[in-house]
């Protein structure tokens, strides 16, 4: 018997929520600028990913204009990061 297919989603987001909290240890513990900036940029990611499996599987969708306004802001960030430490002397 195979499970319902919302429970598969919600299966997987819990299963990003638990890789975005391994990204969030490499984020803060992260030895260089570009390890954290990554770990960030990845964590945003999971974050838009999580909101449209959680659209689907609890049939709201309204979470999916969430994760697509959370991924511009995702993108516009790492732009904005990665242009500061350019300037700031860095190399990406």
């Amino acid at each position: 018997m195979t499970p319902p297919l919302e429970d598969v989603f919600l299966i997987a987001a819990a299963l990003f929520v638990g890789l975005a909290i391994v990204m969030f240890y490499r984020a803060v513990v992260g030895p260089t600028t570009q390890d954290r900036l990554l770990a960030v940029n990845v964590i945003g990611t999971n974050t838009v990913v999580i909101l449209a499996l959680l659209t689907v599987a609890l049939d709201e969708p309204w979470f999916l204009d969430v994760a697509l306004i959370y991924a511009l802001l995702n993108f516009l960030m790492s732009v904005a990061i990665s242009k500061f430490t350019v300037e700031r002397g860095g190399v990406l």
